[in-house]
C-alpha cells in the first residue's frame, strides 16, 4: 500500500467538511457539504465521494465539530475540540497570525494567538452565526450569496440586533415594512454579525496584528469579511483569507491525529456501518398527537365545522369590501360582500417585499373583479398597514388586535379569548362583557411563532406543508422543550441520533410551539383563563399538528375558521363595510393608477437634536409619502406644535442636564468627566453640584447613539446583559477620547428610600457594581496617567457619605469643611430636581383634568429617559395625542396597599408600585412599562405590577426594549390598548379593599410534629444531612427526588420566564412533589432557603406564592428560611447548630469525593466509601446532633486518605458560580460526571464559604456602606461559631497526605479585593471572584464559570472579572458557560470540550 493518508472530519451544526491529506500535510481531498440534519446520510455520501481516493490506503480518522461529539463515541473513533483543531491547523499553515475568527453554523470563535493564547467561543445565543445569516437571507427571499451580492449595493448601514435571530428578524421586518432598500437590509445584517462577534467574543481584548478569517460565512460571503475588516480598520496585509479556509477545522483535525492508521477497508467494514446501525437510548418521549385514525377522522370532522360562508365573486352584483394584512412574513387580501360571505381571498408570503407582493395581489383582483362590482369600502391591518395606506390610498387602517377579533366574532359571536399565531407575531387576548379585557404580545421571542416550523422544515430539506402534515403520524413525539429558534436545531440533529423519525421531530416542534405561546408568552396558568369560546387563528394554526397540540395541552377543544390565515384581512374587510358610507366609492388605488404606480426610497440623516434620526422616505406616484425612522415630526419637516402636549420624559431629560459646567480658567480643581449612564439619569444633579461646589470643570460624556455603543463594545464581558450597562462602555471611551483623564463613575447599592413601608432601598446589582465591571474590562482605564474613582458609597447617610468621599477622595486634598458644604449642596440640589418633576407631573395631571385628555404613566428606571435606550418611545405615545408621565412624577400620589406579595426592595420598583396603585385609581390614566432585555429583576415586577392594575380592571401593558430601534411592535401595543380602551365600557370602580392583591404574606401556621416542612432540592450531597438536622428538633423536613423534566417544564408554566433558573428548577420541582398526591396540602409547607440583598434570588419566597396560588395550593403557606422565619422554629440554636454540622458534613465528603474517586485503583470503591459515611453521619446526626462530629471528621479524612489510587495526573477543574447551578446536577446538566468522565478532577468550593461570605457581608457594610453595627456583631459571632465547628475539619486536612484544608473567609476577601471590590455584595458577589482566585493558586488553574442566563451578579463578578483574572494569571483556562431551561447541551459540552482540550494541553506546567 501507498503512504498514509489522515482523514479530517469537521461535522458542524450545518455543515460536514471532510478533508483528506497524504504524509506530506498536502491535501488531496476535499469536501463540504450542508447535512440538512441528516448527519447520517450526508456522511455516507461525503465518504462516499472520497472511496476513490481512500480505497486501498493506510488511514486515520480523526472528527471534529459541535455535531461530531456524539458520532465518535458512537463509531469508536477519536474527536478532537474544533477550536483546538483550527488552532492547530493556523500554527502549521500560518503561524505568523496573531488572531483568528471563525464563524461556523451555529459557533462564532475568536483565537488569540499573540502572546497568552485565549480561545473564546459564543455561549447562549447563536446571534451573529452562519445559522443566523441563512435565517435573515430567508427573510429576504434569498440565500447567503444572494444576501452577499444584495450587501455589494449597500449606500446606508441601519442598527439590527444580532444578539438573536428573532430580535433581527423584528428590525429586518420593519425596515422590508418601510420600504427600506433590500441592499441596505442586507449589508446591515452582516454589520449585525460583525457587531455580535466583537461584542460578544472580544471582551476587552483587541482584535489587531495579522487576522485569518475562517469558516464557510466568512470564505464565502466577501462582504462579510468587508464588514469586518472596515469595522476592525484592518489593512489589507493584516487580512489572512486562506483559499482552504472552510476547511480549516477539518485540516486542524486530521493533523492533530497521533493513533496508528489501517485500511480503509477494515476502517469501512468495522465502524461506518454503526452509522445506520447505532441509535443512543432515546429521550422519553411525548404523548402522541393522535393514537389512531379513527381519532384523527373526529378531529378533522369537528374542524370541518367553522366554515366562511363564501360567494360567487363572478355573479356577484354591487359593492364590495377589501380588507389587507400586511403581516410579517405573508400578504394577505380579502373581498367580502355587504353580508360577509367571502367573494375573494388571497394568501401568500411577502417574499421580504411587502408593498411589492400587495400590489401583484391587487393587480390579481382587478383582473378578475366584474364591471357590475366596486370596492365601496377598504381596510388595511398588520405590520405594513402605514406603508400600505400611504402607498395604495387604503379608506382605514386598523390595529391588527381589533381586526382580529372582529373577525373571530364573526365565527364566534360569544368568543371569550382569542390566540393568534403569525409568522413571527403572536397576539392572545381576552374578552368579557364583549370587550377586550388583556391583551398579550410576544415581546422578544418568536419561537411559538409560524417562522419557526418554517426555519425547520427548511433546515431538514422539506416544504411546510408536508413537514407539518407528518407530524400527525407522529409515534413518539420528541420533547424539545421551550428553546431558542436558533439552538433548536442541535437538539433535532440529537433526537436523530437516538432513533426519532422526521414525524416525531414535526409534532414535537408543533408542541413546543404552543408550550411557548401559552406558558412563555401569554404566561397561562390556567386553561379557565381563556374561558369556553376559543378562536385559534393565524396561518400557524392551518397546522393540524399545532392545532391538535394546542387542544391538548389545553385540555379542551377550540375554534380554527378554515380563514384561520386570513383572519386579519377578513377582520379589515368588515371594519371597511362598518365604516364605510353608502354610496360611496373607496379612495383606493384604481387598476389603471396601479399600472402606472411607481415608488422612490431616500434617506437622510435628521440634524434637528441630538438623536440624529436615520429616516427613510418614500415617494409614490400618487402625490403621498411614507417617513419611518424619525422619532419626532421635525424630522420629515413638520413644525411643532406651540403649545406640545405635557411629556414628562422631556422634561426631565431637559431638566436633568441643565447645568453649565465652569469655564476651565474658573476650574481651580482641573476637569471631571461624569458618564452619562445608569443612575447618572437621576443622580446627575447631586454629583454636577457637588463637583462644581469643589471647583471642578465637569464634563459630562456625550448623548448615547449607535455609534458611541460601538466605540466600548469591544470591552463588553457579557453579551447577555442588558443595553443599558453596555452603553456604560462607549460613555467611558467617549469621556476619554475628548482627554478628560480624571473620572468619576460611583458604586451605589442603597438610594433614598422613599416609600417608609418599603422592605428596603436597593439600586439593582447592575447599576449598583457596573463601575468595578469598566475598571476591570477597559485597558484605557489602566493607563497611569487616567484617574478613575469608583468608589462603593452610602448615598443615603449623609455623614458615613461625607467619610467615604474623603477617604476615596484623598488624593484631591479636600478640607472636611469644604467635603461637608459640598455634599450638603449637592443633596439640596438633588432634592430640587425631583421636587421639579413632581411638581411637572402635577401641572400634567392639571392639564388632563382640564382637556379631558388621556394619558400614560411611561414606568421606567432612571435611565429610560436615555433616547437611544427608549428608541424614541415616549415621543411615539405622545404623537397619538396622550399626555406622558413618568412614574417618579405621580408615585408620590399613590398609597400602596400592603403587604404586597414581593419583597418591595429597591427603589425604583417601589416607585412602580406605587405609581401602579395610583393609575389604576385614576379613569384618564393608563400605564406602560418598559422592560430592558435581560433585566432579571422586571421578572419580580411585572407580575406584581399587573396584579395591582387588574385590582381595578385597567390593562396591563409592557414594552421590552432592546438594542432594536425599531418600535413596530411598541406601536401594536400602543393602538391595542387604546383602541380597546375605546371599545370598552368600564363597570363600576371596584375598590382595592374588595378585591385585594392576591397571593399576599400570610401569617404563617405553627410548625408541629406532623406537619411536613417540604423543601427543594438544592445540593444531593448537602442536603441528605438536611432532614436530619430537622428530625433531630422533632420536625418532618422533606426533600423531593431530584427533578425531571416534567418538573422544570411546570416551573416554566408557573414561574414568570425571565426569572433564573434556580427559581423555575426550584418552583417546578415543589409544585410537581404537590402534584404527585404524596404531600397532603392541608398539613405541607413549603420551605424555601433565600438570601437578603438586591439580587432577585430574594423575591424566590414571592415568586413560590404566586406559583402555589396559580396551581391550585393557595393555601400551602410558604416559610422563608433566612429572613424572619426562623422565629417559627423551636430549638432555634440546636438547629442552627445542626445544619452548621451538617453542612461542614456535606463539604468535607464532597471535598474527598471528588479529590479521590478519578484516580480510585478499584472502580466504586470511593462511591461506597462515601455512601458508608453518609449514612453514618446521618444517623449520628438525627441521634444527638454534633456529637460525634470531630470523631466522624477524623475517621472519614483517615478512610479516604488511605483509599488506594492510581499514580496519574489529570487536569484540576474547579467549579463555581451561581449557588444552585453549582451544587445541583440536574442545573448543571450533571457536570461533575461529565468532567469525570472526561479524564477530569473536579474542585468544588465549600457551600459552607456561601455563609460564611453572608456573614462577612455585614462588616463591609457597615465599613463602605453605614450598614448597622449589630449586624456587623451578629454576622462575625456567626463566623466564630462555625469556625468552631470546622476547626476539627481543618485540622483533619491539613494533616492529611492528599487533601488541603479550606481557606478562612477573611483570607478568601483579601484574595478578591487585589481585583475587585468587597462592596460587590448580590448574590455570590465577591465570593466568586475569591473562589476562582483560590482555585488558580491552589493548582486549580481550569475553572468553569456557572450561571443562570443573565444572572445580574454574575455579570459583575463572574462573566466581568475574567479579562482581570487573565491578566493576572495568564495561565489561566476559565470558561463561562449558561445554564437555562432551553440553552443547548451541544453547546455546552462543545465549550467545556474546549477548556478540556486546553487544560490538556497545559497539563505539564499545571
Amino acid at each position: 500500500m501507498a503512504g498514509s493518508l489522515r482523514v479530517g472530519i469537521d461535522i458542524g451544526s450545518t455543515t460536514i467538511k471532510l478533508v483528506v491529506l497524504d504524509e506530506h500535510s498536502s491535501i488531496v481531498f476535499q469536501q463540504y457539504a450542508r447535512h440538512f440534519s441528516d448527519i447520517t446520510a450526508a456522511l455516507q455520501s461525503v465518504v462516499g465521494k472520497a472511496h476513490r481516493v481512500l480505497t486501498q490506503k493506510l488511514m486515520s480518522v480523526m472528527l471534529t465539530g459541535s455535531a461530531g461529539i456524539g458520532l465518535s463515541h458512537s463509531l469508536g473513533l477519536p474527536f478532537v475540540q474544533e477550536v483546538i483543531a483550527a488552532s492547530t491547523a493556523i500554527r502549521n499553515i500560518m503561524p505568523f497570525a496573531d488572531t483568528a475568527i471563525e464563524l461556523g453554523g451555529e459557533d462564532a470563535k475568536i483565537t488569540y494567538f499573540k502572546g497568552t493564547v485565549e480561545q473564546r467561543m459564543n455561549g447562549i445565543c447563536a446571534g451573529g452565526t452562519g445559522a443566523f445569516i441563512d435565517h435573515m437571507a430567508d427573510l429576504l427571499n434569498t440565500d447567503p450569496q444572494g444576501l452577499n451580492e444584495l450587501a455589494k449595493d449597500y449606500k446606508t448601514i441601519y442598527p439590527i440586533a444580532s444578539r438573536c435571530g428573532v430580535f433581527a428578524k423584528t428590525d429586518v421586518q420593519a425596515l422590508l415594512n418601510e420600504g427600506v432598500a433590500k441592499a441596505d437590509i442586507a449589508a446591515s445584517i452582516l454589520q449585525a454579525v460583525v457587531n455580535q462577534t466583537i461584542g460578544g467574543l472580544a471582551q476587552g481584548r483587541p482584535i489587531s496584528g495579522k487576522v485569518a478569517m475562517l469558516g464557510g460565512p466568512l470564505h464565502f460571503l466577501s462582504e462579510l469579511r468587508r464588514r469586518f475588516i472596515e469595522t476592525l480598520h484592518l489593512t489589507p496585509d493584516q487580512v489572512l483569507t486562506p483559499d482552504c479556509a472552510p476547511y480549516f477545522v477539518a485540516i486542524g483535525a486530521a493533523m492533530a491525529l497521533q493513533s496508528e492508521p489501517v485500511p480503509y477497508e477494515n476502517l469501512r467494514r468495522k465502524a461506518f456501518p454503526q452509522l445506520t446501525g447505532s441509535r443512543q437510548e432515546r429521550e422519553e418521549a411525548l404523548e402522541p398527537l393522535f393514537h389512531d385514525s379513527d381519532e384523527l377522522a373526529a378531529f378533522s370532522r369537528r374542524h370541518q365545522a367553522s366554515r366562511v360562508v363564501r360567494g360567487d365573486l363572478a355573479t356577484h352584483t354591487g359593492e364590495t369590501f377589501l380588507g389587507i394584512d400586511a403581516g410579517s412574513t405573508t400578504t394577505k387580501l380579502a373581498l367580502t360582500d355587504s353580508q360577509g360571505r367571502l367573494l375573494y381571498s388571497h394568501y401568500g408570503s411577502n417574499q421580504g417585499n411587502p408593498l411589492e407582493t400587495v400590489i401583484a395581489a391587487l393587480k390579481q383582483l382587478y383582473a378578475q373583479l366584474p364591471d357590475q362590482v366596486r370596492i365601496a369600502g377598504s381596510a388595511v391591518t398588520g405590520y405594513g398597514e402605514h406603508y400600505i395606506k400611504a402607498a395604495l390610498d387604503v379608506d382605514n387602517g386598523e390595529v391588527e388586535t381589533l381586526a382580529h377579533l372582529k373577525a373571530a366574532r364573526h365565527f364566534a359571536p360569544s368568543v371569550t379569548a382569542v390566540l393568534d399565531i403569525g409568522g413571527q407575531d403572536m397576539k392572545s387576548f381576552c374578552v368579557k362583557h364583549g370587550v377586550i379585557d388583556s391583551i398579550v404580545l410576544n415581546e422578544a421571542c418568536s419561537s411559538g411563532c409560524g417562522s419557526f416550523i418554517e426555519t425547520f422544515a427548511h433546515a431538514l430539506g422539506m416544504n411546510v406543508a408536508d413537514f407539518a402534515q407528518l407530524g400527525l403520524q407522529a409515534k413518539q413525539p420528541v420533547n424539545l422543550g421551550t428553546r431558542c429558534t436558533v439552538f433548536m436545531n442541535s437538539k433535532v440533529k440529537q433526537a436523530q441520533k437516538e432513533g426519532a423519525s422526521v414525524s416525531d421531530i414535526s409534532a414535537g416542534i408543533s408542541v413546543s410551539i404552543v408550550k411557548n405561546a401559552l406558558f412563555k408568552v401569554i404566561r397561562l396558568k390556567n386553561a379557565a383563563e381563556l374561558g369556553d369560546t376559543i378562536v385559534v387563528q393565524g396561518g400557524t394554526f392551518y397546522n393540524d399538528s399545532v392545532l391538535r397540540a394546542t387542544e391538548q395541552i389545553l385540555r379542551r377543544t377550540v375554534i380554527r375558521p378554515d380563514i384561520a390565515g386570513l383572519m386579519g384581512a377578513f377582520g379589515a374587510a368588515l371594519i371597511a363595510r362598518d365604516r364605510a358610507v353608502a354610496g360611496n366609492q373607496s379612495s383606493l388605488i384604481t387598476a389603471a393608477a396601479l399600472e402606472r404606480f411607481t415608488a422612490q426610497s431616500s434617506s437622510h440623516r435628521c440634524k434637528a437634536c441630538g438623536n440624529q434620526c436615520l429616516i427613510s422616505t418614500q415617494r409614490f406616484s400618487n402625490g403621498k409619502t411614507f417617513h419611518s425612522g424619525n422619532r419626532c415630526e421635525r424630522g420629515i419637516g413638520k413644525v411643532q406644535a406651540k403649545d406640545p402636549l405635557p411629556n414628562l420624559y422631556a422634561y426631565k431629560l431637559q431638566r436633568l442636564f441643565q447645568y453649565e459646567p465652569l469655564a476651565e480658567t474658573a476650574a481651580r480643581r482641573g476637569v471631571i468627566g461624569l458618564p452619562r449612564v445608569l443612575n447618572m439619569y437621576e443622580d446627575y444633579p447631586f454629583w454636577f453640584t457637588f463637583f462644581h461646589h469643589l471647583g471642578y470643570r465637569v464634563v459630562l460624556s456625550g448623548q448615547s447613539s449607535r455609534q458611541l455603543y460601538e466605540q466600548g463594545m469591544d470591552s463588553i464581558p457579557s453579551d447577555s446583559i442588558c443595553y443599558p450597562a453596555k452603553l456604560v462602555h462607549g460613555h467611558v471611551a467617549d469621556l476619554l477620547q475628548r482627554g478628560v483623564t480624571k473620572i468619576f463613575f460611583p458604586s451605589i447599592p442603597y438610594n433614598r428610600q422613599e416609600q417608609p413601608q418599603a422592605d428596603n432601598c436597593y439600586n439593582c446589582p447592575v447599576v449598583t457594581s457596573y463601575p468595578d465591571t469598566v475598571k476591570t474590562n477597559m485597558d484605557a482605564l489602566r493607563n497611569p496617567a487616567v484617574t478613575f474613582y469608583h468608589p462603593f458609597l452610602p448615598l443615603p447617610h449623609r455623614l458615613p457619605l461625607i467619610d467615604r468621599l474623603l477617604q476615596e477622595l484623598a488624593a484631591e486634598r479636600i478640607s472636611r469643611r469644604e467635603m461637608t458644604e459640598a455634599v450638603d449642596a449637592a443633596y439640596a440640589e438633588l432634592d430640587r430636581y425631583k421636587a421639579d418633576v413632581r411638581q411637572a407631573g402635577q401641572a400634567a395631571l392639571a392639564h388632563l383634568r382640564l382637556s379631558g385628555g388621556v394619558g400614560v404613566v411611561l414606568a421606567g428606571r432612571p435611565y429610560h429617559l436615555d433616547p437611544e435606550i427608549n428608541h424614541g418611545l415616549p415621543e411615539l405615545i405622545q404623537a397619538q395625542g396622550l399626555v406622558i408621565l413618568s412614574e417618579d412624577a405621580v408615585c408620590q400620589l399613590g398609597e400602596v396597599e400592603r403587604p404586597l406579595r414581593v419583597v418591595d426592595q429597591w427603589v425604583y420598583h417601589s416607585r412602580l408600585y406605587a405609581a401602579a396603585h395610583y393609575c389604576a385609581s385614576e379613569p384618564n390614566l393608563e400605564f406602560i412599562q418598559i422592560n430592558s432585555f435581560g433585566c432579571g429583576l422586571d421578572a419580580v415586577t411585572i407580575d406584581q405590577v399587573k396584579e395591582i392594575l387588574e385590582t381595578r380592571q385597567k390593562i396591563y401593558t409592557t414594552i421590552k426594549l432592546d438594542e432594536i430601534s425599531n418600535l413596530g411592535a411598541a406601536r401594536i401595543r400602543l393602538r391595542s390598548l387604546l383602541a380597546t380602551r375605546n371599545e370598552r365600557q368600564l363597570p363600576p370602580a371596584i375598590s382595592l379593599t374588595q378585591r385585594p392583591i392576591r397571593s399576599a404574606r400570610r401569617s404563617l401556621p405553627a410548625l408541629l410534629p406532623d406537619r411536613i416542612l417540604l423543601a427543594p432540592q438544592l445540593s444531593p450531597v448537602h442536603f441528605q444531612f438536611l432532614s436530619a438536622a430537622f428530625r433531630q428538633i422533632g420536625l418532618q423536613l422533606a426533600v423531593p427526588p431530584l427533578p425531571d423534566r416534567q418538573a422544570i417544564d411546570e416551573g416554566l408554566k408557573y414561574v414568570n420566564n425571565d426569572a433564573c433558573y434556580p427559581a423555575i428548577l426550584a418552583i417546578g420541582q415543589l409544585l410537581q412533589a404537590l402534584q404527585s398526591g404524596k404531600y397532603p396540602a392541608d398539613r405541607t409547607s413549603v420551605l424555601l432557603s433565600q438570601t437578603g440583598g438586591c439580587c432577585r434570588a430574594s423575591n424566590y419566597g414571592a415568586m413560590a406564592r404566586k406559583a402555589l396560588a396559580d396551581a391550585g395550593f393557595p393555601d400551602v403557606p410558604v416559610l422563608v428560611f433566612g429572613q424572619s422565619t426562623p422565629a417559627k422554629f423551636t430549638g432555634r440554636l440546636s438547629l442552627l447548630r445542626n445544619l452548621i454540622v451538617g453542612t461542614l458534613y456535606g463539604d468535607l465528603l464532597m471535598r474527598l469525593l471528588y479529590r479521590v474517586r478519578p484516580y480510585e485503583q478499584q472502580s466504586g470503591a470511593a462511591q461506597a466509601l462515601y455512601d458508608k459515611w453518609s449514612a453514618k453521619c446521618c444517623r449520628d446526626m438525627a441521634a444527638g446532633g454534633d456529637s460525634c462530629f470531630s470523631e466522624n471528621v477524623r475517621a472519614m479524612v483517615r478512610e479516604f486518605d488511605q483509599l488506594p489510587i492510581c499514580d496519574r495526573r489529570k487536569p484540576r477543574v474547579g467549579l463555581v458560580g451561581e449557588i444552585l447551578v453549582k451544587y445541583h446536577p440536574v442545573a448543571n446538566n450533571r457536570l461533575v460526571e461529565l468532567l469525570e468522565a472526561e479524564g477530569a478532577e473536579v474542585v468544588v468550593p465549600d457551600l459552607m464559604d456561601f455563609f460564611l461570605y453572608c456573614a462577612y457581608d455585614g462588616k463591609i457594610e457597615h465599613d463602605l456602606l453605614a450598614g448597622s453595627l449589630f449586624a456587623k456583631w451578629k454576622g462575625a459571632l456567626f463566623i466564630k461559631l462555625a469556625e468552631y465547628y470546622r476547626r476539627p475539619l481543618r485540622q483533619a486536612l491539613a494533616n492529611s497526605q492528599r487533601f488541603a484544608p479550606p481557606l478562612a473567609i477573611e483570607q478568601l476577601a483579601g484574595l478578591a479585593a487585589r481585583h475587585v471590590s468587597l462592596g460587590n455584595l448580590a448574590g455570590e458577589g465577591w465570593l466568586l471572584t475569591a473562589e476562582m482566585v483560590e482555585l488558580i493558586e491552589s493548582g486549580a488553574t481550569n475553572i468553569i464559570c456557572m450561571q443562570p442566563f443573565a444572572c445580574l451578579p454574575n455579570h459583575i463578578t463572574g462573566k466581568g472579572v475574567l479579562g482581570e483574572l487573565r491578566r493576572s494569571y495568564p495561565f489561566a483556562n476559565i470558561v463561562p458557560i449558561d445554564y437555562d431551561p432551553g440553552a443547548s447541551e451541544v453547546n455546552q459540552l462543545n465549550r467545556i470540550k474546549l477548556m478540556l482540550a486546553v487544560a490538556a494541553e497545559n497539563l505539564p506546567q499545571s
